[in-house]
């Protein structure tokens, strides 16, 4: 009797590690919204803004960080109205000033805005209260960046604890690209544990969550998504309807990544990528990457950030509109 119990505890052992539940292939994303009459046109005043812009969410506002500006690069916005409050972020080659900007990262515990800057290969420092009430506020140097290995995006947790996207030169014109673990404060990265052994040549988007425990890497050239614990460790790789096996480069696939409340939502274009095409369309996942819907936006779409107090997605679009939001209440 032992002997029988012993064998089928290992067949049944046996059947569950042969059964891989980390990787999910979608056949179909056909569950489809068209909310382009609830995308609601905001405007910036006399901001003027260019056509190359990012957006980034604070707990209280929204930054536009504008990349093709010759004056104040980044202004800021309430996130809740859209009333303009101020500008920073002076472009030039002087000791305050940012010479070609990079990605910006925000430290919510203690008020401060971090600006890279590519050309000075250093990160600026802005403490968010001063910048409100002093408008000869200059920034302070945070840390210098490492010219063979550096962040290009990053997501702040701590000063030992960044998610970013690390980039290694291997010429003057090519790189390689994988997310890592950054400590701002000794400058040590480390590449993360898991990496899909299928892509030769990566190129991504990301997004993550300290509240959730996760980070989601999408593939700008392939369609799929790879979901992951903030150690690395893999959980879910999502194959999509135009998979390519790794092989194919020709697909523009994901945007923007945005993790908000209890899903994950991605700009996606899905055409060829010759055509320089953009995202119209807005996919929504669970936490597991299960897919839930498409919310055909009608706008070609820049980039996108999520707000999560007023449970919105904000949209730069290059497109006749601007700038927009769209409310997610009643749609999900």
């Amino acid at each position: 009797m032992r002997n029988i119990l012993c064998v089928t505890l290992i067949a049944l052992l046996g059947g569950c590690t042969s059964t891989s539940v980390t990787e999910k292939y979608q056949d179909k994303r056909n569950d489809i919204i068209n909310v382009k009459d609830k995308v609601i046109e905001f405007e910036t005043g006399n901001v003027l803004i260019g056509s190359v812009s990012r957006l980034y969410m604070s707990n209280k506002c929204l930054l536009i960080a504008d990349h093709k500006s010759v004056d104040k690069q980044i202004h800021i916005f309430n996130k809740n109205d859209f009333s303009y409050l101020t500008s920073i972020g002076n472009f030039g080659e002087g000791p305050e000033e940012i010479t070609v900007m990079g990605c910006l990262a925000i430290d919510e515990a203690h008020h401060q805005l971090y600006v890279s800057d590519h050309a000075k290969q250093k990160i600026f420092s802005y403490d968010m209260d001063s910048v409100m009430v002093d408008s000869l506020y200059k920034p302070q140097v945070k840390t210098a960046m490492n010219e063979t290995l550096f962040p290009s995006e990053y997501q702040y947790i701590n000063d030992t604890l960044s998610i970013a996207v690390l980039i290694k030169p291997t010429s003057t014109s090519t790189f390689n690209q994988f997310l890592g673990r950054w400590n701002m404060n000794t400058g040590e990265m480390i590449p993360m544990k898991y990496t899909h052994p299928d892509i030769q040549k990566k190129r991504i988007t990301f997004a993550a969550s300290e509240k959730a425990g996760i980070y989601v890497e999408c593939y700008t050239r392939h369609d799929l998504m790879t979901i992951c614990s903030l150690d690395g460790e893999l959980l879910y790789n999502i194959y999509g309807p135009d998979w390519d096996g790794g092989n194919g480069n020709k697909l523009q696939s994901f945007g923007t990544v945005m993790i908000g409340n209890d899903k994950i939502f991605v700009s996606y274009c899905g055409e060829d990528y010759a055509r320089d095409s953009f995202p119209t369309k807005i996919l929504v996942f669970d936490l597991e990457g299960n897919y839930l819907k498409t919310l055909e936006t009608g706008y070609k779409i820049s980039d996108c950030c999520y707000d999560s107090f007023n449970n919105r997605i904000i949209l730069s679009l290059n497109d006749v509109v601007q700038f927009a939001y769209l409310d997610i209440d009643g749609i999900i």
